[in-house]
């Protein structure tokens, strides 16, 4: 079981690591294509609409043919696409390559933690939170790719082609020690789309509230960094690297945390640290403070995905890749309406202004956990 718990370390730390070599180098792939941050905000609207709609398929794909298959194939066109995302500034063609990555990337992550959930499971103990790490570990060493790129001054299209390519190499050596197959039996009654029940429902709209915040980041961190706070495009890369590097010392340290305080009261005290650092960010807008502000958000959020994808995977009577896709269609809604809305938003009012947006979904995500009831 240690091999297999390697393998799917490295499938999470290289998604996180492909993604964020771009994500880093946003206000240059703005500038690339000429788009406004409505602009921006529409192809990110994109890419979350083609995962979005992968998901509610891949739970029924992966009980019929396996989340090490599923894993496989669409861990090769996260590869292909992201190499291709700056390859030419036809916004038509800018909108398939978002949406094809999209689709993947969602696939990939209902698939990646399905293996996750059958891991914890031959672990008997949470090991969860450990696998996300890596994620954010992977995000917090690709924004520093990302940030030294920018510094030696290469081009985004060299730059991502390299990444794609590492990415497809780590992901074939990776993929030989995934979990073949689920282990419920095969299912051939299985619908091939499975909206959400009401009993994975609730868990997903505190998925929702804590992607949309964590896209909110991810997506225009570094901007409002360059933008707002009027840093440079380097510095910005840097200081969106402090919050991967915040999410993964809490991901690291939240399985041990989660047997210490249990679930519900680790998440209240996660999302209260959340709410104030981007409280500080907003309020405050110099840099020493907003990099403290992006630590303390990175470190409240870090937690809260993991618990609620195991708590899915984990639910009695759904299978793990059914629990989590239930949990991620709805979760991932806020990735498919937070960063586009924040561009639509920040074109009107600034980026300042368009983030209490977010502040106000950290206030709804702190009621909703203290609503819910967290089983094993």
């Amino acid at each position: 079981m240690r091999s297999k718990r390697i393998s799917v370390s490295a499938f999470f730390f290289i998604n996180g690591f492909v993604h964020a070599n771009w994500t880093a180098r946003l206000p240059e792939l703005r500038a690339f294509l000429g788009v406004t941050h409505s602009g921006l905000g529409s192809l990110l609207f994109i890419m979350a609409c083609g995962a979005v709609l992968a998901m509610p398929f891949t739970g029924s794909l992966t009980v019929r043919i396996g989340s090490q298959k599923v894993c496989q194939l669409m861990a090769f066109l996260l590869a292909f696409f992201s190499a291709a995302i700056a390859l030419q500034s036809n916004l038509y063609l800018e909108g398939l390559v978002f949406l094809v990555t999209g689709f993947a990337n969602g696939s990939m992550d209902v698939a990646m933690n399905e293996q996750a959930v059958l891991v914890e499971r031959g672990y008997k103990k949470p090991i969860m939170s450990s696998f996300h790490a890596f994620w954010s570990l992977g995000m917090a060493v690709g924004a520093g790719c990302g940030a030294w790129f920018a510094k030696v001054g290469i081009h985004l299209q060299p730059h991502m082609i390299a990444v794609g390519g590492l990415g497809l190499i780590g992901f074939l050596l990776a993929s030989r020690r995934l979990i073949k197959r689920s282990l419920e039996p095969t299912r051939q009654d299985i619908p091939a789309f499975i909206l959400p029940n009401a009993l994975i429902a609730p868990l997903g709209f505190i998925a929702f509230c804590s992607m949309l915040s964590e896209g909110s980041m991810i997506d225009w961190s570094a901007i409002y960094i360059n933008e707002v706070v009027g840093s440079s495009l380097t510095v910005s890369a840097i200081s969106f690297g402090v919050f991967g590097f915040a999410m993964t010392l809490g991901r690291f340290f939240g399985d041990y945390f989660s047997l210490k305080l249990g679930k519900k009261r680790l998440l209240i005290v996660d999302g209260t640290i959340a709410l104030i650092g981007l409280s500080m960010l907003l309020l405050f807008p110099n840099l020493p403070i907003t990099t403290i502000g992006l630590f303390l958000i990175g470190a409240g959020l870090s937690t809260v995905v993991p618990v609620v994808y195991s708590t899915a995977g984990n639910t009695p009577g759904v299978s793990p890749g059914i629990g989590i896709a239930m949990a991620t269609t709805i979760g991932y809604s806020g990735f498919f309406i937070g960063p586009p809305a924040i561009g639509y938003l920040g074109d009107q009012y600034g980026l300042r202004v368009a983030l209490i947006f977010t502040l106000g979904l950290l206030i709804v995500m702190l009621v909703l956990i203290a609503r819910q009831r967290f089983h094993r």
